[in-house]
């Protein structure tokens, strides 16, 4: 089975070795990697230039924005799955592809997924949030709830079926793009009770007030695109809740496990 693993930069030099590395040392041996390039001029394209033993594919020129730049990766790919790594993040451990074709082939689904580690970029080996996918279900959707999309793996014909990233969405497009898979479609999927991935904090939707506000607004316009009831009240909902993936020990204690 052959993965395809896109990431979308832009003037990314200060992280993007990092996300190469982390695919360069990715065990399973049939990969391919693409980087889609937003014409950078800070040493970006030097970088991917440099790299060419792991990037299989690469192109710098200007887009439309970070998912049309997703979705023209999408297109270039040739793998019969495929997921996205953002060129801030790196890979968990050198096994995480491998975890995610083992799931595909293990359970025959159509989608897979897993848990994302966020760490502080002046120390990446000090996790300051855990993002658990474990109790995603679709209809949870019409609260705002999502799979981790970073850890998001599914058949390249799915995009072709069901159609690419919307494009006219600033933050929300992989929320509506996993709303449309996950629940409007109904693909099966399957979770990985594992961390694939390391993000580092500060990205566009983890960044400010303002981007949660954006988040939110565009969110309900997807749910609604999809034909799914929701409203303000159920989306904002769900930040009470994730004050628990800041304090592991409040989390145990409520869900019944003892240390």
């Amino acid at each position: 089975m052959k993965v395809s693993i896109i990431t979308v930069s832009y003037n990314s030099a200060k992280t993007l070795q990092d996300t190469i590395d982390s695919v360069g040392n990715q065990t399973y041996p049939n990969i391919e990697y693409i980087i889609v390039d937003g014409k950078s001029n800070d040493g970006t394209v030097e970088i991917i230039k440099k790299n060419n033993c792991t990037v299989s594919k690469w192109i710098s020129e200007r887009d439309k924005g970070l998912y049309d730049a997703m979705n023209k990766g999408i297109k270039m790919a040739t793998g019969d799955i495929v997921g996205i790594i953002n060129s801030d993040d790196f890979y968990s451990s050198s096994q995480s592809i491998s975890a995610i074709v083992d799931a595909f082939k293990g359970h025959e689904v159509e989608c897979v997924f897993a848990d994302v580690e966020f760490v502080r970029p002046s120390n990446l080996n000090k996790t300051i949030r855990y993002y658990s996918s474990r109790n995603f279900a679709p209809w949870k959707f019409r609260f705002g709830y999502m799979p981790a999309h970073p850890t998001f793996f599914t058949f390249r014909k799915n995009f072709e079926k069901y159609d690419y990233y919307k494009t006219y969405y600033k933050i929300a497009a992989d929320f509506e793009l996993l709303t449309r898979f996950l629940l409007i479609n109904k693909l099966s999927y399957h979770y990985i009770p594992m961390s694939i991935i390391k993000m580092r904090t500060g990205g566009v939707s983890t960044a400010s007030l303002d981007s949660k506000i954006v988040i939110n607004k565009e969110s309900l316009i997807a749910l609604r695109e999809n034909g799914v009831r929701s409203n303000y009240l159920f989306l904002y909902s769900r930040y009470l809740t994730k004050v628990f993936s800041f304090f592991p020990q409040v989390k145990k204690m409520y869900s019944g496990k003892k240390n």
